[in-house]
């Protein structure tokens, strides 16, 4: 009963960075026979990519209020226009993807992970450094999908400049 307690309570918290020895996993999986579900949109065009995974991202910038209410609709199509450029597939412990963020800085970067365990270490090592570090790695972030299966979901034909 003590180990099902201990395992409810978060391994790290949001903004703490995470340490690798608690986030380990086996090391590979085959994605052909991964038969677990994974969340995907039928098609790029209805992915929100702003929500979850670019919500402080730089070409989100916010003004004071008055130029909001002026420009609301410009904020509008900001978001719209906010998709990755630059995947990491298979991004494991999210060094690359991490790298990628500060040598590309006008891009928006996605590190692709299957294991779950692996892909919420990267979650919570770009909230740590992004603390750490206020105004950098908001162009990149991490999912948890089957890059195998659904990378068409995702992305639309010629929107990635490099894949990594």
């Amino acid at each position: 009963a003590a180990k099902k307690s201990a395992s409810s309570a978060p391994i790290t918290a949001d903004g703490d960075m995470p340490k690798k020895k608690f986030y380990r996993s086996r090391a590979h999986c085959n994605p052909l026979s991964f038969n677990e579900t994974f969340e995907y949109p039928t098609r790029p065009d209805l992915m929100d990519w702003t929500e979850d995974y670019y919500p402080e991202h730089p070409a989100l910038k916010k003004d004071d209020d008055a130029e909001k209410n002026m420009f609301s609709n410009t904020f509008q199509c900001a978001s719209m226009t906010i998709h990755p450029d630059v995947l990491d597939v298979g991004c494991g412990f999210g060094g690359l993807t991490m790298a990628l963020s500060s040598a590309l800085p006008n891009n928006t970067i996605l590190g692709l992970e299957i294991r779950a365990k692996v892909t919420e270490y990267v979650r919570l090592r770009i909230v740590a450094q992004r603390k750490e570090h206020p105004g950098q790695f908001k162009n990149c972030s991490v999912m948890r999908t089957n890059a195998m299966k659904y990378l068409p979901n995702f992305f639309a034909k010629a929107s990635l400049e490099k894949i990594f």
